[in-house]
């Protein structure tokens, strides 16, 4: 079967990756200072300036480097592991930001952006079982390994809260699957179902079941924003992509890149 143009990137990317192992707040009695500061409190908000996007080099400060996460590898995507925006078309527009971020790629317009492949090492309690007589226990735990594709924007304005909610909107409106092409190859997203999790100021997370010749494999896609920054965690598991199992969203990924960006 010819492979998809998404495991392929997410496997490449995984091989790369596998080289690098060798505000205190007070009350008041007075209900009229209460008033008043709640008065004071709509101006400054009002009076707030409009978010404004991090500079390239600042972004590239805050994304994840070697050593920000424990357990896991984390490199520079590879211009070969990346795909365009423009080289993503969907059936249905209102799917789009789903397929850009499923693939990676960026979601919106940032001014800047960046991303991070990032690999979970084998858990030590797997090392032990890749002796085991038993060919499938063996074979899950040498490749219990899971790939994040981190993608990450800044945007002006509310360009991060918009990106959000654009991909709230397309797993709702596209739940039940939707086709699309990437770098010219035929995608199609069978199933999305929301799952829960937590990181930034907002989060959302989905399993989203990829279908192609009869096989279906999952992915994890979490859309996490912090300030006005917005990043996607596209996820397999190459145990799980072989066996038809599940696996773990990367809450630890999410979360310390959201801490970096705090």
């Amino acid at each position: 079967m010819r492979s998809t143009a998404i495991r392929r990137t997410a496997v490449a990317a995984t091989a790369v990756s596998l080289a690098l192992f060798a505000t205190a707040c007070g009350g008041s009695d007075s209900g009229s200072s209460d008033k008043a500061a709640g008065a004071k409190g709509k101006e400054s908000a009002a009076a707030a300036p409009a978010a404004k996007a991090l500079s390239a080099a600042e972004l590239e400060k805050a994304a994840l480097a070697q050593g920000d996460v424990k357990g896991h590898k984390i490199s520079k995507a590879a211009a070969k592991d990346t795909i365009a925006v423009d080289d993503i078309k969907t059936g249905k527009t209102v799917c789009a930001p789903f397929a850009h971020a499923l693939m990676g790629a960026q979601v919106g317009e940032p001014g800047a952006f960046t991303k991070r492949t990032v690999v979970s090492e084998p858990k030590k309690g797997d090392l032990a079982k890749q002796d085991s007589g038993d060919a499938e226990e063996a074979f899950k735990a040498a490749f219990d390994i899971t790939t994040t594709q981190l993608a990450l924007g800044s945007y002006d304005g509310k360009g991060a809260q918009e990106s959000v909610a654009s991909l709230r909107t397309a797993a709702t409106e596209c739940a039940g699957g939707f086709e699309f092409t990437a770098a010219g190859e035929k995608q199609k997203v069978a199933k999305i179902t929301e799952e829960q999790v937590k990181g930034g100021e907002e989060a959302a997370a989905w399993t989203v079941q990829v279908e192609q010749g009869g096989e279906k494999v999952e992915f994890k896609l979490v859309a996490m924003r912090q300030g006005a920054s917005f990043a996607s965690f596209s996820s397999m598991n190459l145990a799980a992509m072989g066996g038809g199992g599940d696996f773990e969203l990367p809450t630890a990924v999410v979360e310390a890149q959201a801490a970096k960006l705090a």
